[in-house]
């Protein structure tokens, strides 16, 4: 129990299930013990902030007490564009972290918005009485910090893009027996020269449909190089901001590039962490221990967190194995690995990304180097 319980007796509770097509509010009232459900259509704001004036109305005239609204809803497709008005109108409102919430472990298990929004009617009051345990608020972004992660959002989306075009192509010509991939700068020239494997040239409708992936691919290639520039603007817009501040002293490290440091700034660091455990459980690389009986172990990673910041972690913890073979992480993990190969050293490279995480952390936030890091004085256009 926290010192700032608040009893749900002395507030209105309120859970949204949202849908595509209808959004079920409950409320639970002092001294009701059975909740009041509510259909509304999705988007309907209106009809929201009336249904929720006619609840405060309902018990004022009751207790003749004016109550505060708690509402929650669980994060998800919806984003948190409703937090957001809900909380303009003075509504206290939570974002439920939906897997932190128990359910019954039973195989098959009574599924419908009723027992959901009742459902979190139950978690939001225990959590107000100070139970931390009960379930995980979401950490709303701000607008800005929310746009600021489109960026480097949709240049992921646009390199998988390439890379599903330049196989398809691939494929396409493995088929007739051509194992090299024809230049863009060349294209009709090496297309024109080039023989399948039986000696034929390419068939009109191959040569067509690798043509056009061709210029899907050009497009691709020409808006990866549109939002990069997009992004280095971005983070040379405001020297004083905190985050550009940030980007630009992990550019100095060498090995770590403007994308690297985006992707860590704008989905990691932009947040506080109290200390090295919440940031490896937020990114989803700490260990999970079992402790049971005489048995006390670390079990695999958790991969409850950010996935796009564990992905980046684990690619630059092999990146930093190359460009700063001289750091103490890389020594430590040499030790550690030696020659072996295969399983163990994937294991390895996990638990030096985590070790990696924490020292860029550290030297983020209060200029702690990392012991041996090898610093240059230009920063670098990409990693």
């Amino acid at each position: 129990m926290t010192s700032n319980a608040i009893d749900p007796e002395n507030v209105i509770i309120i859970a949204i299930e949202l849908s595509r097509s209808t959004w079920l509010v409950a409320a639970r009232l002092p001294g009701v013990e059975k909740p009041r459900l509510h259909k509304i259509d999705a988007g309907d704001t209106a009809a929201l902030l009336s249904h929720l004036s006619s609840m405060q109305a309902r018990v004022l005239s009751r207790t003749g007490v004016a109550l505060g609204l708690h509402c929650c809803f669980e994060a998800g497709r919806d984003g948190f564009w409703l937090h957001r008005f809900l909380t303009s109108h003075g509504i206290v409102n939570h974002v439920l972290e939906p897997t932190s919430i128990l359910v019954n472990r039973r195989a098959r298990r009574a599924k419908t918005d009723r027992l959901d929004a009742e459902g979190m009617l139950r978690v939001l009051a225990a959590y107000l009485q100070g139970d931390r345990q009960a379930c995980s608020m979401v950490r709303v972004p701000t607008p800005d910090e929310e746009d600021a992660k489109r960026i480097h959002r949709e240049r992921e989306h646009l390199v998988q893009e390439k890379l599903r075009i330049e196989n398809r192509v691939q494929a396409l010509l493995f088929t007739q027996g051509i194992h090299k991939r024809p230049s863009l700068r060349s294209w009709d020239r090496d297309l024109a020269a080039v023989r399948t494997g039986d000696g034929r040239e390419l068939a009109c409708h191959l040569r067509a449909e690798l043509d056009r992936l061709r210029r899907r691919l050009v497009v691709t290639l020409e808006l990866i190089r549109e939002v990069e520039a997009e992004r280095d603007e971005a983070a040379n817009a405001d020297p004083t901001d905190q985050a550009c501040g940030k980007i630009a002293s992990l550019c100095l490290i060498r090995g770590v590039g403007a994308n690297f440091a985006a992707v860590l700034t704008r989905e990691v660091f932009y947040r506080s962490f109290g200390n090295r455990r919440q940031l490896a459980s937020y990114v989803g690389i700490a260990p999970m221990p079992f402790q049971s009986g005489g048995m006390d172990r670390d079990r695999r990673i958790s991969r409850a967190g950010n996935p796009r910041a564990r992905t980046t972690m684990i690619q630059l913890a092999w990146l930093w194995l190359r460009y700063q073979p001289g750091s103490d992480l890389a020594k430590w993990f040499r030790d550690r690995v030696g020659t072996m190969t295969g399983r163990t050293r994937r294991i390895a490279i996990v638990a030096m990304a985590r070790k990696l995480l924490i020292a860029l952390w550290r030297y983020v936030e209060d200029g702690v180097v990392p012991a041996g890091v090898d610093i240059r004085t230009e920063t670098a256009t990409e990693v």
